[in-house]
């Protein structure tokens, strides 16, 4: 039996999962490393494989497709992830060709036929035959418009690039596009969350967030488990959103909250650290049943009870009509915001997908307002820039109502931030925070207050 060094089996088997089962690599990658005990050099080796072969997958489809003279749908899907894998060993790594070259041929003859193996071979022979920049030249040539070009260039769907120029257009920024476009190529940087009241926050400290710090370096599970789940993993734009829900009226004792969509449950664990500081009653809700686990698990460190219900989030919210003073709306989305984390979702999402999230992402803010006591604040967030998921559905909910006003969201999240932040249009209904600028995930927030009908603003 052919062997394969540790770190490109681990890689290669994420990759597989990821084609095969929809499966996450951000949830797989780590349990993948551990149970194959790989040493902390290999651990980074596999990461990288991973996460440039999945940010690259478009591209390295076009050069594999030219290289092989036939569409990659007529390769067996197996074979196409080694070559993928491969690929960016050999395009975008210092990996030695034959390394990168034998060992995708031994992952090829493990699992599949001999002529598979040598098939596999000669394409990688080609591959390996030119440059980088000689195989982009070669795949722009074939490109049949430009936005088809940058997508070949940055490794984005056309569909997706198009989508987040609009998004930047908005803001009268459509020139940051190409910016952006990198950062979702660039390897996030590890942000902390420490629980107000729980833990100190750690250094080097994040610019906005006030709960926010970097890794110092080494395994950043090990401060976890170390913390007791008191400091955990979390983007900095996903905390700044539910501080500034938090932050966006004084919190009286006896409120309220709800969180409304809670699953993983990282925001849930933050506002419920503020709402035990604060003598506030939280509730969260996750349909799914294995979500749902997932925020009891984040929600342990908390003192308190916290009760999570697993419910259609539009079916508890009408039943709980006036009831709330707060409510965290992070709606179920597409995910483009997230691509550095999750570069798999640019090739797993299309249109289509925004077209059936959307009526759902209505539903469930114009359930929570119903949700609301006059005068409660409901934060709508998705994790997403696509107009269609964010302004868009904040405008559709606001003209079918009279009782519901729209609050300066952006003064609630620099009120917030502990240093100055770069908030750009002119609406100051809604934020779009941007990794390209922020350094954070694409996070959308608007706040709105829901108030009686005759003392609705003009």
């Amino acid at each position: 039996m052919r062997t394969v060094q540790p770190a490109r089996r681990v890689a290669f088997d994420v990759l597989r999962a990821v084609t095969e089962s929809d499966a996450y690599a951000n949830l797989m990658l780590p349990s993948a490393i551990t149970e194959a005990n790989l040493s902390v050099q290999d651990a980074a080796l596999a990461t990288e494989l991973t996460y440039g072969t999945l940010r690259r997958r478009g591209t390295y489809d076009a050069i594999i497709a030219a290289a092989a003279d036939r569409p990659v749908a007529e390769i067996d899907p197996a074979v196409l992830d080694a070559l993928r894998l491969a690929s960016h060993q050999l395009l975008a790594t210092r990996v030695a060709t034959h390394a990168a070259v034998n060992e995708s041929v031994n992952l090829v003859a493990s699992t599949q036929s001999r002529g598979a193996a040598n098939f596999a071979n000669a394409v990688l022979r080609r591959i390996a035959g030119a440059t980088a920049e000689e195989w982009q030249t070669r795949i722009d040539a074939a490109a049949r418009s430009d936005d088809e070009r940058l997508a070949l260039r940055t490794a984005h769907p056309v569909w997706v690039i198009r989508a987040l120029r609009r998004a930047l257009a908005a803001e009268g920024r459509a020139e940051e596009l190409e910016a952006l476009l990198d950062a979702d190529n660039a390897s996030p940087e590890v942000t902390l969350v420490a629980l107000p009241g729980l833990a100190e926050q750690g250094e080097p400290r994040r610019p906005y967030a006030p709960t926010a710090f970097g890794s110092p370096g080494g395994d950043p599970l090990r401060i976890v488990a170390g913390s007791g789940g008191r400091v955990r993993v979390q983007d900095e734009g996903s905390q700044l959103v539910a501080l500034a829900l938090a932050g966006a009226a004084p919190i009286a004792e006896g409120e309220r909250w709800l969180d409304l969509c809670a699953g993983p449950g990282g925001k849930t664990a933050l506002l419920a650290a503020i709402a035990h500081q604060r003598g506030v009653i939280l509730e969260a809700n996750e349909v799914v049943p294995a979500r749902a686990g997932l925020v009891r698990n984040a929600l342990r460190p908390v003192p308190g009870e916290v009760v999570v219900h697993e419910d259609d989030g539009r079916e508890l919210a009408r039943r709980r009509s006036g009831e709330f003073d707060r409510i965290l709306v992070d709606a179920p989305c597409t995910g483009l915001g997230a691509l550095r984390r999750r570069p798999e979702a640019r090739w797993r999402k299309s249109p289509a997908d925004v077209a059936e999230l959307v009526p759902l992402q209505t539903e469930l803010l114009s359930a929570a307002v119903d949700a609301l006591a006059p005068g409660g604040i409901v934060a709508y967030v998705t994790c997403s820039p696509h107009l269609a998921e964010t302004v868009g559905v904040v405008q559709d909910v606001l003209r079918g109502r009279d009782d519901l006003v729209e609050l300066d969201t952006r003064s609630a999240l620099a009120g917030v931030a502990v240093s100055p932040i770069d908030l750009a249009g002119d609406d100051a209904s809604h934020v779009q925070l941007w990794p390209h600028r922020h350094g954070t995930d694409a996070m959308f927030l608007a706040l709105l207050q829901r108030t009686a009908s005759d003392q609705k603003e003009k």
